[in-house]
Parts: C-alpha cells; structure tokens; sequence
C-alpha cells in the first residue's frame, strides 16, 4: 500500500488540493523535515464518527481544575486581557 507524503509547507500553502486529494485515495501522511508528524485519511461513506453523547475526553483533561460559572465570560475576560 502507496500512502503519499507531504511536506507541513505543501500542506500549509495546498491544504484544499491535498485534502480532497486524499479523501479520493488512502489518504496522505503529513511530514516536517521527513518525519511523519500526521495522517489524513478519507472518512469511509456511512460512518458519522462517534456521536457526540458517546465521546469521552482524554485522561490528561480530568486532572484541570473545574471553574464555575459561565465558560464564555472566562473566553471573554481572556480575549479582552481582563
């Protein structure tokens, strides 16, 4: 099996082109000085992904402190410099 590399910089200035050409294909693995960095695959026809109730978040977030209140206020203050 042929799977095509990319350069980050092809991708970067290619990224419709590359994209569509991969979900026609095997898909393309991404490189930065010859290491792979990525993959991108075509998504297979039928297959929505795992519904978004069924999604789990990944270990590493359980260990961030839990906030209360509105998340977009917290956004805001950010963005604003507040």
């Amino acid at each position: 099996m042929h799977v095509e590399q990319v350069s980050i910089r092809d991708l970067h200035l290619k990224t419709g082109d590359l994209v569509r050409r991969a979900a026609l294909g095997e898909g393309l693995v991404v490189t930065e000085r010859g290491r792979p960095l990525a993959s991108i695959i075509p998504v297979r026809p039928g297959d929505p992904g795992t519904p978004f109730g069924d999604r789990r978040t990944l270990p590493e977030f359980d260990a961030l402190p839990v906030t209360g209140g509105d998340s977009t206020t917290y956004v805001s203050d950010d963005r604003d410099g507040a």
